[in-house]
């Protein structure tokens, strides 16, 4: 009997008031999708889907409706306006604008023009003619991420001075940081599908308030491709892209299939991608440095160096990975939305190039070195509930869990022994988020959130002569990691020039710690040890809106970052001679942050944006000298090795300047570019101020393009500056196997530039033709702190089919 109540419940509710709308382009008269329909009361957004359309019937009571889309103009409305207009909207294109929304990096849909801070927002348009490799690609495209990569199989993102575990990287509203996010560069982001991405937004600054430990110097935030309902009753909507890539530099083959498929209630999506990637082939013009013409092959007994044919062909570098997802939506009523997706990623073995460049007595050190299969599995439930009463105008609550699996294998030239470090992390999240309209002016954002990761980590000692294998030390001990924080920001908009922010969190973590699995190994003097402590962080910042063509935004921050396992508890080789071991007494470090940005519209001809940026870090978890058991020197595989542990004992102070500008010429021709300049100073061990590690030199963009009907082509010049010697962080003047070499045989980081050429064609609204030219003139160069040169000349090929 209950079950037949409910039954008849949903089916009630599915059968209750709906009204569609379907916007057009005025120009063309296209239906448009990802058009956001959003009402402050009830405070309520609705999106289009594919064939422009979406159910009115959540905002049937509102008396202002704001309709906004990427590239036209905002208009305002209203329920009785569009019953008078038919339910049609007509949205008339312009060449910029400053009422963009965001989607996620805020984790609501909030008007880009009432957020204090920078947010680059990279949609399904944008990422359809860059055509990337990778999502790390995708990102440097952007000319205002930098990019470094140790290896083909990476890109470890910088922004603003910071990286790795001092940047927040979130998929669908879920952390996807863990307990043994390093210092050290990170791969990642080349986890994520960018053919499965909906869009990408990229937060510049702390956002802790939000996202809590990590979010430093900034937010990247993905919001995958989400399944599209029908707006009518009897026809499903079926949509989906198949694509497919290819490259010379390294061979590439990449292809990728999606498929929606959405009823009235129900919907989902199937996307699955798949690459394969050869040794990557550098430049001719550039620094001899970087050539490394041979590589270590074992013949019989032996680890021999064999010559390469072509000596700038980077051996090893190959790699293959494959990436599924499946996402399933069930909407009974206009209140409720029920959200489940699974993600999953693997990569083949990838050589970490860099480590292959080290040499010792006249030989390479390392006849192997590489990262195993890097894992990712998410499953993910978002359940939102929309509902005007006293405590929340919409509800999110998403689950989740996530499983990482990683992997090192390092073996010395002609050593038969090859040491195994494995580790898997066990991620459980539950985020539970709301708003509230108080009135047209005002809406509240709070939520809690809890974290729990689990650290499995185990070594072995491989004989690869007799296939014997035994237990050898671990990279990280077995360890907990807890966080719960609760958040709360505010909204309030004086008027269309005047609109305020500030928000308030407070997050409590807890690092539990078991080195009984390295006690045979190291003499540690502890055997457990117990980490906990709180962070309270905020937010202030306005937005000033003298017109529609002006905004100044101002906002004072602040981040923290929690010691997590890599800082508290590895053991690792950071450079021949150095062995960084355990510290159980580490504190949380804090950023203190100031932002300040211009932007301005010049008729319908111009766009520039300026901003300043300075933060200031305190209790900074560096690397220094150390003692254990009153020795500052150990043995570590087989070396004696000066000691050293992660403490908090630094600072560093970072700022620099973004610029970027877009102008509209006649005839369909425009010239944009994106400039970044930042610097680092972190405090030394003698007192005096040194450069940071990740502040990266002058890098940027400027690109002219051409538009006719349906084809676009791109000419560009990515650019970075050279960074001297002495200009390097302490911890990398030492890198000679990364850097080249001044005339003085110092190591330094040489300027460099590529030449580039993109096109698209489209065919009948649907078949896209994309090719393109990298690195036209045959550069060879390597982005800051990179342990691998990027392409050659490369010829790039592909073609998507939309439907």
């Amino acid at each position: 009997m209950k079950l037949l109540f409910l039954v008849t419940a949903l089916v009630v509710t599915s059968l209750s008031f709906s009204q569609v709308v379907t916007v057009f382009d005025n120009r063309t008269h296209k239906q448009l999708d990802l058009v956001y329909l959003i009402s402050f009361k009830p405070n309520k957004s609705l999106v289009t889907n594919k064939k422009g359309e979406v159910d009115i019937a959540p905002l049937k009571s509102s008396s202002l409706i704001h309709v906004q889309a990427p590239g036209y103009l905002h208009i305002e409305t209203s329920f009785p306006q569009l019953e008078k207009d038919s339910f049609k909207i007509y949205l008339n294109p312009i060449n910029f604008d400053l009422d963009e929304i965001v989607v996620s990096a805020t984790r609501w849909r909030q008007n880009a023009s009432n957020i204090p801070q920078e947010v680059v927002r990279i949609n399904q348009k944008d990422n359809l003619f860059q055509n990337p490799q990778t999502s790390a690609d995708l990102l440097g495209n952007s000319g205002k991420v930098f990019i470094q990569k140790s290896q083909q199989g990476g890109g470890s993102p910088m922004m603003r001075g910071f990286a790795t575990n001092r940047l927040l990287y979130s998929v669908d509203g879920v952390r996807m940081n863990t307990a043994i996010f390093r210092s050290g560069n990170i791969q990642n982001i080349i986890n994520l599908d960018p053919f499965a991405m909906e869009n990408m937004e990229v937060l510049f600054g702390p956002g802790s308030v939000i996202y809590g430990s990590d979010a430093i110097g900034g937010v990247m935030s993905v919001k995958t491709l989400t399944p599209q309902l029908s707006a009518e009753k009897k026809k499903p909507l079926i949509k989906g892209k198949a694509l497919g890539r290819f490259s010379t530099a390294n061979f590439e083959k990449a292809g990728h299939f999606d498929i929606n498929v959405g009823w009235k209630n129900f919907a989902f999506v199937t996307s699955v991608s798949v690459w394969d990637f050869d040794d990557l082939i550098q430049g001719k013009n550039g620094p001899e440095d970087y050539v490394k013409p041979y590589y270590v092959q074992r013949i019989d007994t032996q680890d021999v160096v064999v010559y390469q044919d072509n000596p700038l062909m980077q051996n090893p570098s190959a790699y293959s990975q494959i990436n599924f997802m499946q996402k399933v939506r069930y909407q009974p009523n206009e209140n409720w939305n029920l959200e489940y997706g699974f993600h999953y990623s693997e990569t083949s073995d990838y050589g970490r190039y860099d480590r292959h460049n080290r040499m010792k007595n006249g030989l390479p050190r390392y006849a192997e070195w590489y990262y195993g299969p890097q894992k990712w599995m998410m499953n993910n439930l978002g359940i939102t509930h929309s509902g005007s009463n006293v405590v929340y105008d919409e509800m999110t609550l998403r689950i989740a869990q996530q499983t990482f699996g990683e992997s090192r294998h390092s073996r010395d030239f002609n050593d038969n022994f090859k040491d195994n470090k494995l580790e898997r992390v066990d991620a459980y999240s539950a985020n539970w988020d709301f708003n509230k309209g108080l009135g047209e002016k005002n809406t509240l954002y709070y939520g809690f959130e809890y974290v729990l990761n689990t650290v499995k980590s185990s070594g072995t000692i491989e004989d690869i002569m007799s296939d014997h294998v035994e237990i050898g030390p671990a990279r990280y001990p077995k360890s907990m990691w807890h966080s719960a924080a609760v958040y709360i920001t505010d909204e309030f908009r004086f008027n269309k020039v005047f609109s305020m922010q500030a928000g308030l969190r407070y997050g409590y973590f807890i690092l539990d710690t078991d080195f009984s699995n390295n006690e045979d190994f190291y003499p540690l003097p502890f055997t457990s040890a117990n980490n906990q402590g709180g962070a309270l962080t905020g937010s202030l910042g306005f937005v000033i809106k003298p017109n529609k063509n002006w905004a100044i935004r101002t906002v004072l921050g602040t981040a923290y970052r929690a010691p997590n396992v890599d800082d508290m508890g590895k053991i690792f080789d950071s450079e021949p001679g150095v062995v960084v071991v355990p510290n159980p007494d580490l504190k949380a470090e804090y950023a203190y942050n100031a932002d300040l940005s211009i932007s301005k519209i010049f008729g319908n001809v111009a766009k520039i944006e300026v901003e300043g940026f300075y933060t200031f870090l305190n209790n900074a978890m560096v690397r220094r000298n150390y003692q254990l058991n009153g020795q500052d020197s150990i043995m570590y595989d087989g070396e004696l090795s000066q000691v050293q542990a992660i403490q908090n004992a630094s600072y560093s102070h970072v700022y620099g300047v973004m610029f970027s500008a877009e102008f509209k010429l006649p005839l369909g021709f425009e010239i944009s570019t994106d400039f970044n300049y930042q610097e680092g100073l972190e405090k030394n061990l003698d007192g005096t101020l040194t450069a940071a590690r990740h502040a990266a030199p002058i890098f940027g963009v400027g690109r002219v393009s051409y538009v006719y009907k349906d084809l676009k082509i791109e000419l560009n010049v990515t650019y970075q500056g050279a960074r001297k010697h002495e200009k390097l962080a302490l911890s990398e003047q030492g890198k000679t196997e990364i850097y080249a070499l001044d005339e003085n045989g110092n190591t330094y980081a040489p300027s460099w530039y590529t030449l580039n050429f993109r096109a698209m064609y489209t065919l009948w609204e649907k078949l896209n033709i994309t090719v393109g030219v990298e690195n036209i003139t045959n550069q060879r160069y390597r982005t800051y702190s990179s342990g691998i040169s990027g392409a050659g000349r490369n010829f790039t090929f592909g073609a998507s089919f939309v439907f």
